[in-house]
C-alpha cells in the first residue's frame, strides 16, 4: 500500500493541472494512497501541501476548485490572494482579542519612546 508523502501527493497532483482540473482532498488522499483515506490522511495531506509549497511547487487549492498544479501565473496569483486574505483574518482575530492593531501586534509600528 502507499504511503502517502510529497512524493505520491504530487505524483497524484500532475495529473490535476488547472483550475477545471482541482480534485477535492478526499479524491486527491485516494489517488495518491491507492485506497480509501481516512480523516487522519486528510490532516496529513494538508501538511504536504504545505511543505510542497515551502519547496516552490505550484500547489493551489481553494473551497471552490479543489487542489490542482497551477496551470497559468493567474491561477498561482489568485491562490497566493486566497492565501493572504486567509493570514490576515486570522492576524485580525489575533489582534482584535489581544486589543490591538495588526501592525502592532508584529511591532512594526513601534516608535521609540
Amino acid at each position: 500500500m502507499a504511503e502517502l508523502t510529497t512524493d505520491t501527493l504530487l505524483a497524484a497532483l500532475r495529473s490535476h493541472i488547472g483550475r477545471s482540473n482541482g480534485v477535492t482532498a478526499t479524491a486527491l488522499c485516494r489517488l495518491a494512497l491507492g485506497h480509501e483515506p481516512d480523516p487522519v490522511h486528510e490532516r496529513r495531506l494538508r501538511d504536504l501541501v504545505t511543505e510542497l509549497r515551502r519547496a516552490g511547487h505550484h500547489v493551489c487549492a481553494h473551497p471552490s476548485h479543489g487542489y490542482f498544479l497551477a496551470a497559468t501565473a493567474e491561477e498561482l496569483d489568485e491562490t497566493c490572494l486566497f492565501l493572504h486574505a486567509r493570514a490576515m483574518s486570522s492576524l485580525e482575530q489575533i489582534a482584535a482579542m489581544k486589543r490591538v492593531s495588526v501592525p502592532d501586534l508584529h511591532g512594526q509600528l513601534k516608535l521609540p519612546t
